[in-house]
C-alpha cells in the first residue's frame, strides 16, 4: 500500500481523495485539526521537513504538501495588512531534497511548475473550484493528463451561490470561499460531509486527488 505524507493538511479534503485510492495517509499541520479523519500530528512542517527527513524516508513513498495559499490568492488584494507566507519554493527546496515524489497544491498564481488544472466540474461536482498540482519525482516535473475542462458557459452553468439554503436551481452550482451560507448543499457539492463550513472553505475536494493518485499508480 502507498504511505502519502499530507503537509499542511488542514481538515484533510486531500487526505479523503487519496484514503479513496486505497493509500494510506496521515497529516501534519501547525494548527489543530480535530476533524482530520487520518492519523494527524500537530507540528511546524517546516520544521519537520528540515529535521525528521530520515524518518520521512524510511516510512513513507509519497508527499502530498498544500502550503498556504493567501499570498497568491486573488482575495488577497482585499487584506493587504495582513502578512501571509510564502513558502511554495520553501517547501518545493526540501521535498526535493528528501528526494520522495511529491504533489505540491495551491491556487492559481502561486509559482508552480507545469501544474495541471483541476475544477469540480470536471468530476460532475455542483462546484467551482479551481487548484493546480505540481508533480514531481528526482527533480524533474511529471505530467499527467488533464481533464478537458469545458467553458463553464458552455456547459450552461448559472453563476454560483454562496448564501442560500438550498442552493440548487437549474443549472446553478457553488463558489465556496469565505464566511458562505448554504453549508449543507457546499458538503454535497465537494463530497465532504465531515468539515465546518471555515474547513471547506479552504479544502480540496477528494475527488481531486483521488484522480491524481489513480494516474500517478500508472506513471510511478
Amino acid at each position: 500500500m502507498t504511505a502519502l505524507l499530507d503537509l499542511f493538511c488542514g481538515a484533510g479534503g486531500a487526505a479523503m481523495g487519496y484514503s479513496q485510492a486505497g493509500w494510506e495517509v496521515m497529516g501534519i499541520d501547525i494548527k489543530r485539526q480535530g476533524h482530520y479523519p487520518f492519523i494527524y500530528c500537530e507540528m511546524d512542517v517546516m520544521e519537520l521537513l528540515k529535521t525528521h527527513k530520515e524518518w520521512i524516508r524510511a516510512h513513507f513513498d509519497v508527499i502530498h504538501a498544500s502550503p498556504p495559499c493567501q499570498n497568491y490568492s486573488v482575495l488577497k488584494a482585499l487584506h493587504k495588512d495582513i502578512d501571509h507566507p510564502d513558502l511554495v519554493t520553501d517547501v518545493r527546496t526540501a521535498l526535493q531534497q528528501i528526494g520522495l515524489p511529491y504533489i505540491i497544491e495551491n491556487v492559481a498564481g502561486a509559482p508552480l511548475i507545469n501544474p495541471i488544472r483541476l475544477c469540480g466540474t470536471m468530476f460532475n461536482l455542483r462546484l467551482f473550484r479551481h487548484r493546480y498540482f505540481e508533480i514531481g519525482q528526482k527533480g524533474n516535473t511529471i505530467h499527467i493528463e488533464q481533464p478537458e475542462h469545458t467553458s463553464h458557459r458552455k456547459l450552461g452553468l448559472k453563476a454560483p451561490r454562496t448564501s442560500r439554503e438550498p442552493v440548487y436551481a437549474d443549472g446553478e452550482v457553488h463558489s465556496i470561499y469565505g464566511h458562505f451560507s448554504g453549508v449543507q448543499g457546499a458538503r454535497e457539492a465537494m463530497g465532504i460531509d465531515w468539515m465546518n463550513r471555515d474547513e471547506m472553505a479552504q479544502a480540496i475536494p477528494p475527488a481531486y486527488t483521488r484522480y491524481i493518485a489513480g494516474r500517478i499508480n500508472r506513471t510511478w
